[in-house]
């Protein structure tokens, strides 16, 4: 039998496409799979969900095949008999099935149409998202709109109204903020540092003012002892800095445009960085300024500066070249291998270190005194301060006297000694010794000893021991006279020179100035370096012969810093052999606002009890006199 199927689409326009064809069969299958003679794409339809065969008198049997029913005329059965003169309209899910008869040759025509869909297969949709959500969800446009509303309303209106509902409070005094929910804190981008995290609940302390950038203004208002401008002349430093090129210039403008200035605290003193410590000030913010700076500023006295490890001038330290009356002069010199320092001493480091000389054997006569048992070492005078920082300043009463004796007299058990420091009082001690005493008398006057017959010797004896005591006085100006000229108790030690005061017996010993730190705009911390020994700095101290011989490490050569510190990133000069390279920003030792405290530290190079060192009350010039 011959059956004619019609299968209607549409297109975008509405119009329809009618794709006719015939099967010649004795009966014809309804349903999901493509072996059907009429093929209905949808998933509410079985693969084989109906047979329909002819019947005689031009009738038509339509039954399911795995008893899923389905509507013809509006009824739900499984079986139906249908007359092709009359027709009928089989709903097969989405799919309406009209059967009528054609004009031409009366043969069944099944016209299949897709109508309004009643499952997600029905409609004018992807295979591919028919069964997501997406269907579900409003559209994208929608949605972008509802959360940049939401958006507006929790990240804007909140905190806009959070800060303008505690504004007024935050003007009394000890302002705190109620409890509750501060939607201001929502523009947060981290957690306060530890030296601010008691204003982690009060933002205004430092966003005085809204859509505002902080000012310099707000830090200073707790900052007011241990801040300070770089230098006062603000042009100069943008000048110094120079103009920003390619995108960093946009970037400026764009800063600038949204009212976020330049040379801010904030520049360089970052927070919202995490609750931890403050991170230290990156190499980048120094050499922006320093890298080049005489091109820039050529009436600077400052060397370009650039990275550690490639590109910084030498050492400048701070030495002692002379005295001004009770005042050392300081003069800072470009240090250099032969660099001498006028302390006033005559002290060297050579003739103590030795471990063959008359100083090493008085070290082997009194074993358990000294560090080492061979000869003196660095600690046995060297005191570090308590903090760890720096050494405390050699006393001779602690470091020398043990060998440098100052007795003059024995008393008994009881030894008179001269007092350090103080040559009038040293002069008045002597001259007293032998205004009030005599020499010690012969042993023939007492009359007890054995003697030579006769008063000739006697009388002699008597003479003499007479003229001793009329002029033992006078041996007080020779022992003054002694003690202050070579092989003397202060000149072999002390530089001694005539043209003094009657009361010093006309002798001046030039005071001795103990350089506390020599580099005043760096920093060095000897706890830090406690697991190296002393020579691998002081590389001259061992063989230093001169007491004015300056001992402080440079950059270079042996014992210089760079035998291990290298740049911020590792870099080194090609000339330089370092062993355990240290990289070294700039933070590690210069402070931007430079006083006698110790600058930031990175957090792994940081001890703690070395930061907290007392150096505060120091002067910025310590030379501490003896």
């Amino acid at each position: 039998m011959n059956f004619l199927i019609r299968q209607i689409a549409l297109k975008s326009s509405g119009e329809e496409i009618v794709r006719p064809s015939a099967v010649e069969a004795d009966a014809i299958t309804i349903g999901r799979d493509g072996a059907c003679d009429i093929h209905l794409p949808d998933l509410a339809v079985d693969p084989f969900h109906a047979r329909i065969s002819p019947l005689s008198g031009g009738k038509l049997m339509i039954e399911s095949i795995g008893d899923q029913p389905f509507d013809v005329d509006g009824r739900s059965t499984t079986r139906r008999e249908l007359d092709v003169a009359t027709g009928a309209e089989l709903a097969f899910g989405g799919h309406r099935i009209t059967l009528s008869a054609d004009p031409e040759t009366g043969a069944p025509t099944f016209t299949v149409r897709r109508v309004e869909a009643v499952s997600e297969s029905a409609g004018d949709v992807e295979l591919s998202t028919a069964f997501t959500l997406k269907g579900l969800l409003p559209g994208k446009r929608g949605s972008a709109w509802a959360f940049a509303l939401l958006m507006l309303v929790a990240f804007l209106a909140i905190p806009i109204w959070s800060w303008a509902t505690y504004q007024p409070l935050a003007l009394q005094k000890d302002a705190r903020r109620p409890a509750g929910v501060h939607g201001d804190t929502a523009w947060s981008s981290g957690h306060l540092s530890v030296a601010h995290s008691k204003l982690q609940n009060d933002c205004q302390a430092c966003h005085v003012e809204p859509f505002v950038a902080v000012r310099d203004n707000a830090c200073l208002t707790c900052h007011t002892q241990d801040a300070h401008q770089h230098i006062k002349d603000g042009a100069r430093l943008l000048k110094a800095r120079g103009e920003p090129q390619g995108f960093a210039a946009f970037q400026r403008a764009v800063a600038t445009a949204f009212n976020r200035p330049a040379g801010r605290c904030v520049d360089c003193h970052t927070e919202h960085e995490g609750a931890g410590a403050m991170p230290a000030t990156r190499q980048q913010f120094c050499t922006d300024c320093h890298d080049g700076l005489k091109g820039r500023l050529p009436d600077t006295k400052i060397s370009d500066a650039a990275d550690f490890g490639t590109a910084h001038p030498q050492f400048r330290p701070t030495v002692i070249v002379g005295m001004d009356g009770e005042k050392p002069l300081l003069q800072r010199a470009v240090w250099t291998d032969t660099l001498k320092e006028n302390n006033g001493l005559k002290f060297t480091h050579g003739q103590h270190l030795s471990k063959v000389n008359g100083v090493a054997q008085m070290v082997h006569r009194r074993p358990g005194q000294f560090a080492t048992n061979d000869s003196l070492g660095c600690k046995d005078c060297h005191k570090i301060e308590a903090g760890g920082t720096r050494f405390k300043p050699v006393e001779m009463e602690q470091a020398c006297e043990s060998c440098h004796s100052l007795t003059f007299d024995q008393v008994g058990g009881t030894f008179r000694t001269l007092r350090h420091g103080e040559p009038e009082q040293v002069v008045a001690d002597l001259r007293a010794f032998y205004r009030g005493g005599a020499p010690a008398r012969p042993a023939n006057l007492s009359g007890l000893a054995r003697r030579v017959p006769g008063d000739a010797a006697l009388r002699s004896t008597a003479a003499d021991y007479a003229r001793a005591v009329r002029f033992y006085p006078t041996k007080g100006d020779q022992a003054v006279a002694q003690v202050f000229s070579k092989g003397g108790m202060c000149f072999d030690c002390h530089t001694v020179n005539r043209g003094g005061s009657a009361a010093a017996g006309g002798f001046t010993v030039q005071r001795v100035a103990q350089n506390d730190r020599y580099y005043h705009v760096g920093w060095f911390d000897h706890k830090d370096h406690r697991k190296t020994d002393c020579a691998s700095c002081h590389v001259k101290a061992e063989r230093s012969n001169d007491a004015s011989d300056l001992l402080v490490p440079g950059m270079d050569g042996p014992g210089g810093c760079r035998s291990c510190h290298v740049g911020e990133a590792g870099a080194k000069l090609a000339t330089a052999k370092v062993k355990d390279p240290v990289d070294s920003g700039c933070a590690m030792c210069h402070a931007y606002h430079m006083d006698s405290d110790a600058p930031w530290k990175p957090a792994d190079k940081r001890k703690a009890p070395a930061l907290q060192t007392a150096v505060a009350d120091r002067p910025r010039f310590p030379a501490i006199l003896k």
